[in-house]
Order: C-alpha cells, then sequence, then structure tokens
C-alpha cells in the first residue's frame, strides 16, 4: 500500500449465492484477492440451488478480500460475504464497521435477494443495488425492480457487468459518490 495512505474504509460486495461477488471483488481490486472458495460438493446437493448455473463449480465459505487505493490518503477494503445462508454468521462479522454495501442482484432470481436486503435494512448499512448483467438476464426498468425488490428511493439502483473491471469501476465510483453525497463518507483533500 501507498505510504501516503493514511485511513481505510470497508465496503460489503454482497448477495445470495452465484450472483458475481467473488467476480466483482476480483475486477475491482488492485491486489490478487484473497478468496475462500471451494468446490461445491455432494453434501450441498439439496442445499444450494444451481438452477440457471449449472457451470457452477465452487462457492465462497467465509470472504473475499481485496482493496483498492481511492486516492493518495485513502484506501477502500473490499469484503465478499458468502451468500448461502448457513455461512451467514460470518456476515455478521463482515459487516461490522462498514461503511456500506453494494447488494449485487441476478435480475433472473429477484426474490432470491430479499433476506439479504432485509439484513442490509436490520443493520441500517447503507446500501446500492447492482444489477449483474448476464447474457440470459432480462431488462427490467428501474421501477419496476426497485418495486420488485421493495426499494425506498433513496436506494441507488446500477447496472454492472461484474467480469467487466471498467464497468465495475464505474459502479464502485457511483456507489461511492452517493456515499459521499449522503454524508456517509468523506472523502479527504
Amino acid at each position: 500500500m501507498p505510504a501516503t495512505v493514511q485511513g481505510a474504509v470497508k465496503i460489503l460486495i454482497t448477495g445470495p449465492f452465484g450472483v458475481g461477488k467473488t467476480t466483482l471483488v476480483g475486477s475491482l481490486s488492485e491486489i490478487t484477492p484473497l478468496r475462500t472458495e471451494e468446490t461445491m460438493t455432494a453434501a450441498g446437493a439439496g442445499v444450494d440451488d444451481l438452477s440457471g448455473r449449472p457451470d457452477k463449480s465452487t462457492t465462497t465459505v467465509a470472504l473475499d478480500f481485496g482493496r483498492i487505493t481511492l486516492n493518495p490518503r485513502l484506501a477502500l477494503y473490499l469484503f465478499g460475504t458468502p451468500g448461502q445462508q448457513r455461512f451467514w454468521p460470518l456476515w455478521d462479522d463482515l459487516s461490522r464497521g462498514a461503511l456500506g454495501a453494494i447488494a449485487v442482484v441476478d435480475a433472473r432470481r429477484i426474490e432470491e435477494s430479499f433476506e439479504v436486503l432485509g439484513r442490509l435494512e436490520e443493520q441500517r448499512i447503507p446500501f446500492a443495488i447492482a444489477v449483474n448483467s448476464f447474457p440470459d438476464s432480462p431488462d427490467y426498468p428501474e421501477e419496476e425492480l426497485r418495486q420488485a425488490l421493495d426499494l425506498l428511493p433513496e436506494v441507488p439502483i446500477l447496472t454492472c457487468d461484474a467480469r467487466d473491471r471498467r464497468a465495475a469501476y464505474d459502479l464502485l465510483i457511483d456507489f461511492v459518490a452517493h456515499l459521499h453525497s449522503t454524508s456517509v463518507l468523506e472523502l479527504p483533500s
């Protein structure tokens, strides 16, 4: 990390199983991300729904971690959460001290996001929605998504292809601007 960095903030990258959280952390991180990906086994059969995700063979079992230097004085730590409910005790620890969260949503399976969004609201963590673009994703109008996810008007809905580094950066820039506009984040000069 550059010697000029004097502070760091923590952002969660969260969402349900298989929406692209690990991919997003990897696209954003300026360092090789720490990943706790493990091969999915027969023990997860019947527990992890692979519908629409036939090529998924690994899952995050603890966290993903990445870092990006926002400016010469401030670093951003990215903590990707596991998506399955059985790993949620880790979620509580990872969310402690988070400035905000990017909740990744798959428009093909919106209903899977309800529990994660509920947890963010319960813990009063400011968040934005990042609709991850998959090749076969439906393209819903923003108001329809807002209504389906039961979002307050101030929650931004952003779109992103988590695999695309530039799109991931644009998403992060918009999210940091949102945090700054709501006075959650004051950027040092």
